[in-house]
C-alpha cells in the first residue's frame, strides 16, 4: 500500500457502516465510517499558516442540508495545529465547536480566534467547525438532531481526513489513517447551544467536555442529564462542563443549572470575578460556571476563554506548557486582542 492509499474498509467497519442506516448498531466508542469516499471531492480548499493547516471539507454527514430545508451548505472546517502529531494508539482527538446566529463557520473561526487558542494550548488535538444555518437567526441542529448524528459525521470526517489530498495538505500533521475514537469535546457560542444539546442527547458519541460560552439559553435538563451521567466516573469516562456567562437569562439559567446539580450531589465551582479560581480548579473541576464582564461576543477569545478551557481539559499534550506553573495560586487574566 503506498503512503497516502485510504483505508479499506473491512467487514467490520461495513457492518458499522450499515449501522448507520439502521441495520446494525454501532459499537459504543466507534465511528460510522462513509462507507464510500471519493479520493479527492471532500477537500474544496486549503489554507496553510505558520501555526497550521486549515481544510475546508464538504462532507455529507454535515449538518446540512437536511430534509429539504432551506439551509444547503455542507461545509466543515478542520483545523490542524502544526505540532499537531499521529498517535501511537490511532486515537483521534476533536474539539468540536457550534457557532451561534447571524454568523458562519469561517467568520466564526476567525472572530474568535479558536484556531490561535488551540495552537497556544498545544494539546495534540483537531478542531472541527460545522457549518450551521449561514448567517441566520436560529441555530437548528440539522442532521445533527437525528439519531446518530454525530457518530456518522466524525466517521465521515476520520475518513476524509485519511484520503490523500488531505494527507498530502497536512503532512506531517496528517491524522491516523485508521482513525479511532479519542477524547470528543463540544464548545459552543451563544445559539450553538442547541446543536451542543441535540449532539449529547443523540449523538451516539461519548462526549467527555463541553464548553459553553455566554450560550446556555436552554436546554438545561440536557446539560445536566450528560453532567450527571459521568458523575463519579475516574478518567476518561469523567463528563466536565465549563460554563462561561455574562448576564441576563443566560446568567439565570447557569445559576439553576448549578442549583439543579448540586441537589444531585456534584461539586459545583463558580467564578464571581475574573481570576478568582485557580488553574488546578479549572482542570480538577467538573462543573464550572464562571461570571464574566465581557460583551456577549467577546466571551470566546478576549480572556483567552477557550484556551484555558482546553489547557485545562483531559486532551493530551504532547509539547510542555508553562501554563501550570503557579497552579494553585489565583490565575492571572491575559486579554487578546480582536485584531
Amino acid at each position: 500500500m503506498s503512503r497516502f492509499a485510504a483505508p479499506a474498509f473491512g467487514r467490520r467497519i461495513f457492518l458499522q457502516a450499515l449501522g448507520a442506516a439502521g441495520g446494525v448498531v454501532a459499537a459504543p466508542g466507534l465511528w460510522d465510517p462513509a462507507p464510500v469516499l471519493a479520493a479527492d471531492s471532500k477537500v474544496k480548499a486549503v489554507e496553510r499558516s505558520e501555526i497550521g493547516v486549515t481544510l475546508t471539507l464538504d462532507l455529507s454527514q454535515a449538518p446540512f442540508p437536511c430534509d429539504g430545508g432551506a439551509y444547503r451548505d455542507a461545509t466543515v472546517m478542520v483545523f490542524v495545529p502544526a505540532h499537531y502529531r499521529a498517535p501511537e494508539d490511532d486515537t483521534l482527538d476533536l474539539v468540536m465547536h457550534f457557532h451561534g446566529h447571524n454568523t458562519n463557520a469561517a467568520r466564526a473561526i476567525a472572530a474568535h480566534k479558536l484556531r490561535e487558542q488551540l495552537h497556544e494550548s498545544k494539546q495534540n488535538a483537531v478542531l472541527v467547525l460545522p457549518q450551521g444555518a449561514v448567517n441566520a437567526p436560529e441555530s437548528p441542529p440539522g442532521k445533527l438532531g437525528q439519531q446518530g448524528g454525530l457518530r456518522r459525521l466524525c466517521g465521515e470526517l476520520a475518513a476524509a481526513l485519511a484520503t490523500p489530498s488531505a494527507r498530502r495538505a497536512l503532512g506531517d500533521a496528517a491524522v491516523p489513517r485508521r482513525a479511532k475514537l479519542g477524547t470528543l469535546c463540544l464548545s459552543a457560542h451563544s445559539g450553538g447551544y442547541n446543536v451542543a444539546a441535540a449532539c449529547l442527547r443523540l449523538g451516539g458519541c461519548e462526549v467527555s467536555e463541553v464548553y459553553l460560552f455566554d450560550a446556555l439559553y436552554g436546554e438545561v435538563d440536557a446539560f445536566r442529564a450528560w453532567v450527571l451521567e459521568g458523575k463519579g466516573k475516574p478518567g476518561r469516562g469523567r463528563h466536565k462542563l465549563v460554563s462561561h456567562f455574562v448576564a441576563g437569562d443566560v446568567r439565570r439559567l447557569n445559576l439553576e443549572l448549578k442549583r439543579a446539580l448540586e441537589a444531585e450531589g456534584v461539586a459545583c465551582l463558580h467564578e464571581r470575578r475574573p481570576g478568582e479560581l485557580t488553574r488546578k480548579q479549572l482542570l480538577d473541576g467538573r462543573a464550572i460556571f464562571i461570571e464574566t464582564p465581557l460583551a456577549h461576543g467577546a466571551v470566546t477569545f478576549e480572556q483567552n476563554a477557550f484556551r484555558d478551557c482546553l489547557f485545562a481539559s483531559g486532551l493530551r499534550r504532547q509539547l510542555r506548557s508553562s501554563w501550570f506553573e503557579r497552579k494553585d495560586e489565583p490565575r492571572q487574566i491575559d486579554v487578546r486582542s480582536s485584531s
